[in-house]
């Protein structure tokens, strides 16, 4: 599989023939390897070195790509096929980020940075999120470009940084200064699910819309001291009580347009029971148990019914012996659309009830990015595509749980609409951000195969 980083294939194919999907996906492979093997851990990113490695892989090709730097070491790549139609129509963008979160190598099963493939998968930190679909995006340019497709419409892709870490660095920048770079109508980004369960795909959902994702630090004062004569103000057991209540809270249910769409359609492809507390959400005083039920039940259903928060780093003190006089907690809130950040964190306050203790956060947060249409001429092509490569599965409109680089398209109007193109069980869906990241060599087949066939029938003259 090595030759694929080498040279463009032999045999041009021929443009009225199916693709070798066989071929595409072990393409694909390839430069998913290549790019785990450079880590891109955020922070500190280092994401030009993987954008550096695909301006050669589309140089060889002849397809023009551009390298923005947005900070030493840090930046993103653009590269456009042209439409060749007279009367070309808005572009399509594919975009996915490089950087990948951090990893705890002792955790891991295998090296996260050494892409091994064993038993039918290929492991490593970015192989879901995101460079398998960064890989397929590219894999589909080149195909499009050695077929010399007729493009009624740019084809435009996107290789993004900094956005786990919020994309202060990545696709705030992107947009606000190199807009003109990645000009687009529509766009397609990770974020929905493929989900699949024992073999058969359920459902894929196409995300419409996102939580917000917020940092907030509870920190806890009091007055410092030695160890060994304990007192009721010690910051780091008020913090700890305050913390407990926090990660026991579960804040109220409220469905969406999209959630109540989502969980409607959702709700035919479930056991009799679980349909029926789907069907219960809708029901007028039903929303809170039937949501609790559900809760129970899905980790994910869960997150798309309510605000979340998430204590997820704890700090204080400096010797065992010593009482500090600070203890502080790191609080992740996703909120839902239309919520406030203010109010909610009002709310916790209530929870801990201990005025002593303060919160800190961003009361300003940007401005909330639109929910997109589910119709119009995009949203209908992946419906179509998604239909015809899994015609047991329910197509749906979807809620992402967290937050992604299509606010900022969405804010500048490019229809951005969100798809984990790969099938993944919901076991798989739990690696993310976890140690063993990794994707199934069938399910990166079957994804890259969908996208390709996606951006074909959205692209190309009919």
């Amino acid at each position: 599989m090595a030759y694929w980083m080498l040279a463009a294939p032999a045999v041009v194919p021929a443009v009225g023939a199916e693709p070798d999907w066989d071929r595409l996906a072990e393409e694909t492979l390839t430069h998913l390897q290549a790019l785990i093997r450079i880590d891109t851990s955020n922070p500190p990113g280092n994401e030009l070195e993987a954008a550096r490695y695909l301006k050669g892989v589309l140089d060889r090709e002849g397809i023009p790509s551009t390298l923005i730097e947005t900070a030493p070491g840090r930046g993103a790549l653009v590269a456009r096929l042209r439409a060749t139609h007279p009367n070309p129509q808005e572009p399509l963008l594919m975009l996915g980020h490089l950087d990948v979160v951090g990893v705890e190598r002792v955790k891991w099963q295998a090296d996260p940075f050494a892409a091994e493939v064993k038993d039918g998968v290929v492991w490593g930190r970015g192989a879901l999120d995101d460079k398998g679909m960064l890989a397929a995006e590219l894999v589909t340019l080149l195909e499009l470009k050695r077929r010399g497709t007729v493009l009624r419409r740019d084809v435009v892709f996107l290789a993004g940084c900094d956005e786990e870490s919020g994309g202060g660095l990545g696709m705030d920048v992107l947009a606000a200064e190199h807009f003109e770079k990645l000009r687009a109508g529509f766009a397609l980004n990770e974020g929905g699910r493929i989900l699949e369960r024992n073999g058969k795909v359920v459902f894929v959902g196409i995300q419409n819309s996102e939580k917000s994702s917020h940092t907030v630090t509870l920190v806890a004062r009091g007055s410092s001291g030695h160890a060994a004569l304990p007192h009721p103000g010690n910051p780091v057991a008020r913090l700890s009580a305050a913390v407990a209540r926090l990660a026991a809270f579960r804040a109220p249910a409220r469905l969406t347009p999209t959630t109540e769409q989502f969980f409607a359609n959702l709700a035919r492809a479930q056991d009799a029971e679980t349909s029926a507390w789907m069907r219960q959400l809708a029901e007028p005083g039903r929303l809170q148990e039937a949501a609790d039920e559900l809760s129970r039940r899905s980790l994910h259903w869960n997150a798309l019914l309510r605000n979340t928060v998430t204590p997820t780093i704890l700090a204080g003190g400096f010797r065992s012996n010593v009482i500090p006089d600070e203890a502080r907690a790191t609080l992740n809130i996703r909120l839902l659309p239309g919520e406030s950040l203010s109010e909610f964190v009002q709310t916790l306050e209530r929870v801990v009830d201990d005025p002593q203790l303060e919160f800190v956060y961003d009361a300003t947060p940007g401005p909330e990015p639109p929910a997109m249409p589910t119709e119009g001429e995009f949203y209908r092509a992946l419906e179509r595509v998604a239909g015809e490569m899994f015609p047991e599965a329910v197509v749906t409109p979807y809620m992402h749980q967290a937050t992604t680089d299509s606010g900022p398209l969405r804010r500048r109007g490019v229809q951005t609409y969100g798809l984990l193109i790969f099938p993944i069980t919901e076991e798989e869906l739990l690696l993310l951000h976890a140690s063993n990241e990794r994707l199934r060599l069938s399910s990166l087949r079957r994804g890259t195969e969908f996208l390709y066939r996606l951006v074909r029938e959205f692209a190309t003259e009919n």
